[in-house]
């Protein structure tokens, strides 16, 4: 075969597009760490042995900073964990973490990375999440005009504890379209340090929630007494961290996860009600308000084990015990869960428990358990506490005896007053628009806006896009009402006299406000007479036809005089009264407890949503 000429390998690469990688799932960060030292490695060393020792070394210090400062802490998700691999020949130390919904633990690796790179120098940590770089997100206030999403990417870097982003290679004004790849910012760093920017002011916005690091880290856990059978509790002590499966499968359950509970009896249940024992279980903050918030009618098999509404605290344990026990039934009898590692683990458990390997802790064992108990005050968050907070109000004494991580604590003080001090800075800013910030052109500027805007405004002043149809207008209406959309105006109705007033010319529009405020009147007065007409302004309505009698069609045009007449209404309105309390009160049921359509119309409307007390 003959070699390939010039041209066609040219041709070759040309066609040639490299498989894109697949993009940072939704909750979930990324991160990597890169040995790059700023003096070059002599000729006879090793560079790809060196920079694996390097990184191995970092690797034990990240299990050192783990088991110091995460021993006791609980995941929402995954962990924080590093491996060695190479990827483009590139060897480094690679970790992705799904955070769930506990925007915390995205920060607690955030902290970990930084306290990496301050123990060893010569590292440099990229780290990004489903929306980029989020640490630029969180310093947008700070950032230089040419520092923009589309060519952020490989220019943020963290070392020896400092935010570290790389500028354009020419300094211009304007808008910057140089990208970087990956490898060009990693020459960049070791070939071209005066590129390398370090601002404090960009660096404190986007580390500001480290601030209180590495104390915040046990803030973000919450303890609380509950009771719950004796085997949960062994499968608590011997691993907190099962917690937060059991939580998310109780929190994200469908009616296929809820059948065992509704099927099987108490006998048949993995974690039989049974056998209470009331222990301190360490949960999320996120996880327990999950836990807590939800309204999870009790399966038959638990409803005689629930004590009384009126023993409030022993009730609230036991309804945190019962939830938490559905959660791990749910996890461990869903068939889609069966291949997750932490349901093989705990599968495992019992096993060793049933054949009689591992027995379950005795009461006098529990006893010498740790029993913590944390304030619930930080799930309770009033309009006057935040008003009083957000107008800077001096605590008083009983305040400032508020426990540690409540809403009135000092972080939560700290952000409410930065988002204020924010929205001052905003007000201030003279080169915003009344309406809020200006969208700014390619060119990174607002000053050469066309003229050709006045175009919109039609030859006698209106504005075309704030126009108002009163023809259109009057056709929905009539739509809306039942009647013909052909038919002739409503008596009495003056049709209008000219277009509304255009936007902006305030002083045309006094002329017109009366005959306007008259017609409006008019139309509701007319609106209605032809509801009152269908019946549903009358709320009082005794006078119901039997189901037998005839209903009135839909097109029958029916007089005044008849159609205030109460004993009109036929028994079809009756039927969809009764269809539609019927329909609302499955679909309460079918929501069993989690937010869905129903229940969030009710609440709109103030309405509480009525309990299921029927036997099952």
């Amino acid at each position: 075969m003959a070699p390939m000429s010039e041209e066609d390998i040219e041709w070759f690469k040309s066609t040639f597009h490299p498989i894109p990688k697949p993009e940072i799932p939704d909750d979930c960060v990324e991160y990597a760490l890169y040995h790059l030292p700023s003096d070059p490695a002599p000729a006879a060393v090793d560079t790809v042995a060196e920079t694996r020792a390097r990184l191995v070394e970092v690797q034990r210090t990240a299990a050192e900073l783990s088991k110091q400062l995460l021993k006791d802490y609980i995941w929402q998700r995954d962990g924080f964990h590093l491996e060695i691999s190479k990827e483009d020949g590139t060897t480094a130390l690679r970790g992705r973490t799904n955070y769930g919904d506990s925007i915390e633990d995205e920060w607690v690796v955030v902290y970990m990375l930084r306290e990496l790179s301050l123990k060893h120098k010569d590292i440099w940590v990229r780290v990004v999440d489903s929306d980029g770089q989020f640490l630029l997100v969180e310093a947008a206030g700070a950032l230089p005009e040419w520092l923009e999403p589309d060519v952020a990417d490989n220019r943020v870097w963290i070392n020896q504890g400092q935010l570290v982003i790389i500028k354009p290679a020419k300094e211009k004004k304007g808008k910057v379209t140089e990208k970087l790849s990956l490898a060009e910012s990693r020459k960049v760093i070791t070939e071209e340090p005066g590129r390398l920017m370090r601002s404090t002011m960009i660096q404190e916005e986007a580390f500001y929630r480290l601030r209180n690091y590495p104390q915040q880290i046990n803030e973000n856990l919450h303890s609380a007494l509950v009771t719950l059978p004796r085997k949960v509790a062994f499968l608590l002590h011997q691993k907190p961290g099962y917690i937060s499966a059991a939580v998310e499968a109780f929190y994200l359950r469908d009616p296929i996860a809820l059948r065992p509970l509704r099927s099987k009896g108490p006998d048949a249940l993995l974690f039989k009600p049974e056998d209470f024992v009331t222990v301190s279980v360490r949960f999320t903050r996120v996880g327990y308000a999950q836990l807590k918030s939800q309204d999870f009618p009790a399966p038959k098999a638990w409803l005689d084990q629930l004590p009384a509404k009126e023993q409030e605290k022993e009730h609230d344990r036991a309804e945190i015990g019962m939830k938490l026990s559905c959660g791990f039934e749910m996890l461990l009898t869903d068939p889609q869960s069966q291949d997750k590692p932490i349901v093989r683990e705990i599968k495992l458990l019992l096993e060793d428990v049933d054949s009689g390997d591992e027995r379950l802790p005795s009461d006098s064992e529990i006893s010498t358990w740790d029993k913590k108990e944390d304030d619930e005050k930080w799930l309770d968050i009033s309009f006057e506490d935040l008003d009083a907070e957000l107008k800077g109000r001096g605590k008083s004494t009983a305040d400032k005896d508020k426990a540690a991580g409540d809403f009135g604590d000092s972080n939560a003080q700290e952000n409410l007053q930065r988002i204020v001090a924010r929205f001052e800075e905003f007000l201030n800013d003279n080169s915003a628009g009344f309406e809020g910030a200006d969208f700014i052109d390619d060119y990174g500027s607002d000053s050469d806006v066309s003229d050709d805007d006045d175009d919109a405004v039609s030859s006698d002043g209106e504005d075309k896009e704030a126009s108002f149809d009163e023809e259109e207008f009057s056709r929905m209406m009539k739509e809306m009402m039942g009647m013909p959309s052909g038919a002739p105006t409503m008596p009495g109705l003056k049709p209008p006299k000219k277009p509304s007033a255009p936007r902006g010319k305030v002083e045309d529009l006094g002329s017109e406000s009366e005959d306007d405020t008259e017609q409006i009147k008019q139309l509701s007065r007319e609106m209605e007479a032809e509801l009152r007409g269908t019946g549903v302004l009358d709320l009082n309505r005794k006078g119901k036809e039997p189901v037998g009698k005839k209903a009135v069609s839909k097109g029958e045009e029916k007089t005044a005089e008849k159609s205030t007449d109460e004993t009109d209404v036929n028994a079809e309105d009756e039927d969809i009264d009764i269809n539609l309390a019927k329909n609302l009160l499955e679909s309460l049921q079918g929501q069993a407890g989690a937010a869905g359509p129903a229940g969030n119309m009710l609440s709109m409307m103030n309405l509480p949503i009525p309990k299921d007390d029927r036997p099952r």
